[in-house]
């Protein structure tokens, strides 16, 4: 197996040692602003085509990568639910709790993940990871008790949270390399990334729907399938020792991550976006119940999310890339979902029906979108600025783990709200406040995280 193209001139690793991390005048800060600086001059040059034209094999086959995971994965989950509730009969509350352990044994167990792949290489952890997602999907298509069901998505969960921030990670530092050699800002290539991930989302549900119709275990196989493809694939194309990534011990990382107080700060503002963006699946379905009397609008929204980050993230992206640093990136972001709840709540007292009540859930839709252009890819791109070296990983994982924590505790928060006995538009504006909050926790601009 060849190793990757990789740039003529040395890269950087794209992470910091422990005392230089984030600071003016590391090795890692000036290769970073230098590749930043550059990178600043063609933003507005380079189109979608363009980027994927000069990235190195290895970052097509990670992107490529996350096109199929969520195409897989969307296949199968969205329809969960409903095969749980009819064709098993599982009571509502039971159907919840399989949905929340899918979340936790994914979200919550990335730190996991993230650690295996600087211990033991992207490679083993991504086809480890592929394999246990076939035997889920495979396994949650043949199970018919409860605690079949529970196995089945446990592993399925599981499974995400190691090939997860294995990639999620080297797709980060292979972009710091990439931007450090002159080929763009680091965060085109991770808005790439996203937007290959949302047209899986999108995809994956219409393949789906399709073989429903059929049975849900066909669903279940043919989820298996992808990922058997994607298996092969990686076992063919990935390669065993990715130049520049060398493998550390797991024991003392976790102390280093704690004491890491940019980093955390970090986690908290991009886990008040996770929270916001969850609000789909809360508070946005009950607002459209209410104007609609049914809850058939949410395809069309979810679709028209989806369709706004393949259409526009890479020119949302190029945009911010010349104009604003990944602070001010990310709270322009936050501002504008923070917007995008206060339309809802402030329109919510007048008590719109029909097309008319779907206008400010439209609007909170296309704001929260927007705003999540801004976050996302800042976010992932500032990761490697205030990793230690060698803990990339570990480092990637630990954000999504975080952000899950404060997900899992401020939805809770959220329903307590909607079950109260309060004006319908308290939690649209309680939430609202959050990611306002949040900007203040944003760690300030330092040379490693500074774009000119």
């Amino acid at each position: 197996m060849t190793e990757p193209e990789q740039p003529r001139t040395a890269p950087p690793t794209g992470r910091t040692t422990e005392k230089g991390a984030g600071k003016p005048g590391s090795r890692a800060a000036e290769s970073a602003e230098a590749g930043r600086a550059a990178g600043a001059g063609v933003a507005g040059k380079v189109s979608r085509r363009g980027t994927w034209a000069k990235l190195n094999p290895l970052l097509r086959l990670l992107i490529l990568t996350q096109l199929a995971f969520n195409v897989g994965f969307f296949a199968v989950l969205p329809f969960l639910a409903e095969h749980l509730g009819t064709a098993i009969g599982m009571a509502g509350w039971m159907v919840g709790f399989v949905l929340g352990l899918r979340t936790f044994s994914q979200q919550g167990l990335f730190v996991v993940g993230g650690a295996l792949a600087d211990r033991y290489g992207v490679r083993p952890v991504v086809l480890a990871g592929c394999a246990l997602r076939i035997a889920g999907f495979a396994w949650l298509g043949y199970a018919d008790e409860d605690w079949s069901v529970i196995g089945s998505v446990l592993l399925i969960g599981f499974a995400a949270a190691l090939f997860s921030p294995a990639v999620e990670s080297e797709v980060a530092r292979q972009a710091v390399v990439w931007e450090a050699s002159g080929g763009g800002p680091r965060t085109s290539v991770l808005a790439l990334f996203t937007v290959a991930g949302q047209a899986g989302a999108f995809v994956g549900p219409l393949i789906g729907a399709l073989l429903l119709a059929v049975d849900y275990r066909v669903v279940c196989l043919t989820g298996a399938g992808v990922f058997v493809l994607v298996l092969a694939g990686h076992a063919r194309l990935l390669p065993q020792h990715i130049p520049g990534r060398e493998r550390v011990e797991v024991r003392r990382g976790l102390g280093g991550l704690l004491r890491n107080r940019r980093f955390l700060a970090l986690c908290c503002a991009y886990g008040a976006y996770l929270l916001a963006y969850n609000q789909l699946y809360l508070l946005l379905p009950d607002e459209v119940e209410r104007a609609t009397g049914s809850q058939g609008a949410l395809a069309w929204l979810f679709g028209l999310s989806s369709l706004l980050v393949v259409a526009a993230q890479l020119p949302v992206t190029r945009w911010a890339a010349g104009r604003l640093d990944l602070r001010r990136s990310m709270a322009g972001g936050l501002l504008l979902i923070a917007l995008g709840f206060a339309v809802v709540g402030l329109a919510r007292p007048a008590e719109w029906t029909g097309t008319a009540g779907l206008l400010p859930a439209a609007g909170f839709v296309v704001l929260l979108t927007l705003g999540q252009m801004l976050v996302a890819p800042a976010a992932r791109a500032w990761v490697p600025d205030l990793a230690v070296e060698g803990r990339l990983g570990l480092y990637t994982g630990a954000m999504s783990s975080v952000s899950g924590l404060i997900v899992l505790v401020g939805s809770a928060g959220a329903g307590a709200l909607m079950d109260a006995d309060l004006p319908a538009a308290v939690p649209w504006l309680v939430l609202a406040a959050v990611p306002v909050a949040s900007v203040l926790l944003i760690p300030g601009p330092t040379t490693a995280g500074r774009r000119k």
